[in-house]
């Protein structure tokens, strides 16, 4: 079956203010205050909550070492997990896109590189959880992406096959995941990297998702 994968955080919904506001609490639990800013940190938190915690020490002026963002972590998550969906909201469109692909007859699925507990939450929160055959976190397998077998295994567990599979993302980690499982990759331009993503010589660029249906029929029929 064709197959259309999804990466979630900066692809299907712009999750960066509750974020955001995850690593704040952890900040301003150790007196450090509100370092970071969802309209200028957006690239950080999609890289992460170890990202986000090292620019808020630094910002805030504090010599940390690994140890201290490994203290800090699960209570970022914990944190997260507790406000996962106060801010955060679906791309314009994506929901009728992801509805438009189905009724077309592809599977869809979601590999994403957020812990899949906290993605289950999010998608069931935003509503849209019943729209994915399947779902595959950073820890779902030992590995994550840009190792090609999380999303062989959003694939696999869709019903899908790799070959007739496309991957919409919006970072290097998504490009790179399309590279090592030698699929096409569409990188939108709506999301933390906007316009550069071209850069990263997608198959194909996708500006508003009222336009996915046709550029998945180019890429994979």
């Amino acid at each position: 079956m064709r197959t259309v994968v999804f990466d979630l955080d900066g692809t299907l919904a712009d999750t960066a203010a509750d974020l955001i506001a995850s690593a704040n609490s952890c900040l301003s639990a150790l007196g450090h205050g509100h370092q970071l800013d969802p309209a200028r940190d957006g690239a950080t938190a999609f890289k992460g909550g170890r990202a986000m915690l090292q620019l808020g020490f630094e910002r805030a002026g504090v010599v940390w070492v690994d140890e201290d963002i490994d203290g800090q972590y699960p209570k970022l998550l914990e944190a997260y997990g507790n406000a996962i969906s106060v801010h955060t909201k679906l791309y314009p469109y994506a929901k009728e896109a992801v509805e438009e692909l189905r009724a077309a007859g592809y599977a869809t699925a979601i590999c994403t590189n957020k812990p899949e507990a906290l993605a289950e939450i999010l998608l069931t929160e935003l509503g849209v959880r019943h729209l994915f055959d399947s779902l595959v976190g950073a820890d779902t397998l030992p590995t994550r992406k840009p190792d090609a077998a999380p999303y062989v295994e959003s694939v696999r567990r869709a019903g899908g096959t790799v070959s007739k599979s496309i991957l919409i993302g919006d970072t290097a980690t998504d490009r790179n995941t399309g590279i090592a499982a030698e699929i096409p990759v569409v990188l939108v331009t709506f999301g933390p990297g906007g316009s550069e993503v071209e850069a990263m010589e997608p198959e194909a660029l996708l500006h508003d998702y009222r336009d996915l249906t046709a550029i998945v029929r180019q890429q994979i029929g």
